[in-house]
């Protein structure tokens, strides 16, 4: 059984870190594409972003339902298989509806891995090991989105942006054959209370999450973290070239570089603390998530807007340290805060939350104010939204002490 489990957490780890890769190469490329024959301007850009989370959380309530019923590996392949291949269309794109289209269907195949793999999880390791187990698998967000940085950048400085969309596309189709061989676990097999089975209609799920003021409150603090780090990662390579002078490979490297380092200290930190103060109190997880944010907000503020290279670059990398201590704690609160049998269901309509309210308007609010003022007074928003994000998420963990 422990070697089953370490298996699928290698193997959905693995999956998770080309999910970003696919999701965030994009932003190393914005300003090569703003500048190719398609000619699009920065609100273009911002909803080509929101296209991809548009679909992406409308998408995932389905997949939740259909993880808590469904047997769980053949519908994360499948997914994995839908955003390689629509990746790699990318590459083809004539104009802003077809790379709108390609990026849009990217969300369909994330949908299917990003509801189900947490929920799949739980079930493979003990209550007191999630936040280590779940920060592992997103150490994949910064290290995934750092590779999509520096991938994109370097190739498309060589190669162009289109081939960029290729490299990045073509391996999941490999990876997902590596599903073929992970088990799914019993549901609630690590956990005290027994678990239902799964006969009640498939809206009654969501009539519980609705009523679970925790999950609520998780899934909107996560929502206002999604703000900032999606405005943050979609833009920055871009704010770095174009208002602080970088070259467009020292933009995408420095930041790629820079999100892989701090994501993964920050990510394994936020895992080990939430773990830690779990014998003090159980709701450890969204406190750290909480102070952490709020002590990033001044330290992003001041990296945003110093111009002085030896100021604004070691800010940023403190800050996300503490951004970052949020990645994987949040969802493991938020599995830890449902029931068993509605862990997928759960996950799915927080995508759908975090994203309607994070970076679905949050990549085309920071382009427009870009286009009406300038990108560095737009980027204003994304230490605002990191005081909102722990606020939530210290309330949350004191209403449930």
């Amino acid at each position: 059984m422990r070697r089953a489990a370490g298996y699928t957490l290698g193997v959905l780890t693995l999956i998770n870190f080309l999910n970003y890769l696919d999701r965030w190469i994009i932003a190393s490329l914005l300003e090569s594409i703003r500048k190719s024959e398609l000619h699009l301007n920065d609100t273009q850009l911002g909803l080509i972003g929101s296209g991809f989370i548009i679909v992406y959380m409308a998408t995932s309530p389905l997949f939740g339902t259909l993880g808590d019923r469904r047997s769980r590996p053949p519908l994360i392949a499948l997914g994995v298989m839908i955003w390689s291949i629509a990746t790699t269309l990318a590459g083809f794109a004539r104009g802003f509806t077809s790379l709108f289209v390609a990026r849009a269907t990217v969300g369909v195949g994330e949908a299917a891995y990003g509801s189900i793999a947490p929920a799949l999880l739980a079930d493979a390791f003990p209550y007191e090991k999630r936040g280590r187990v779940l920060g592992i698998f997103f150490v994949a967000i910064p290290v995934g989105s750092a590779a999509g940085y520096i991938l994109g950048g370097l190739v498309d400085q060589h190669f162009g942006w289109r081939a960029a969309f290729w490299v990045a596309g073509a391996p999941g189709l490999l990876l997902a054959m590596l599903i073929a061989a992970v088990k799914d676990p019993p549901r609630g097999a690590h956990d005290e209370a027994p678990v239902r089975v799964a006969d009640q209609p498939w809206w009654r799920a969501y009539i519980d999450l609705l009523h679970n003021g925790q999950f609520l409150l998780a899934a909107l603090g996560y929502a206002m973290w999604t703000f900032a780090i999606g405005g943050l990662g979609y833009w920055m390579p871009a704010f770095l070239e174009r208002v602080r002078g970088m070259t467009h490979a020292q933009a995408t490297v420095t930041f790629g570089a820079i999100t892989c380092g701090t994501g993964l200290a920050g990510t394994f930190a936020g895992g080990f603390l939430g773990d830690f103060f779990l014998k003090r109190t159980r709701q450890s997880y969204l406190w750290v998530c909480g102070i952490g944010m709020l002590i990033a907000a001044p330290l992003t503020f001041v990296g945003l807007t110093s111009p002085n290279r030896s100021v604004y670059l070691p800010t940023i990398a403190v800050a996300e340290v503490f951004v970052f201590l949020s990645a994987g704690l949040v969802n493991a609160a938020i599995i830890n805060a449902v029931a068993p049998h509605e862990r997928a269901t759960a996950v799915g309509l927080s995508v759908l939350v975090t994203h309607l309210f994070g970076d679905v308007p949050a990549t085309p609010i920071i382009g427009w104010l870009s286009d009406a003022t300038s990108l560095d007074r737009a980027f204003l928003l994304v230490p605002v939204a990191i005081v909102v994000s722990g606020a939530i998420w210290c309330s949350a963990a004191w209403r449930g002490r």
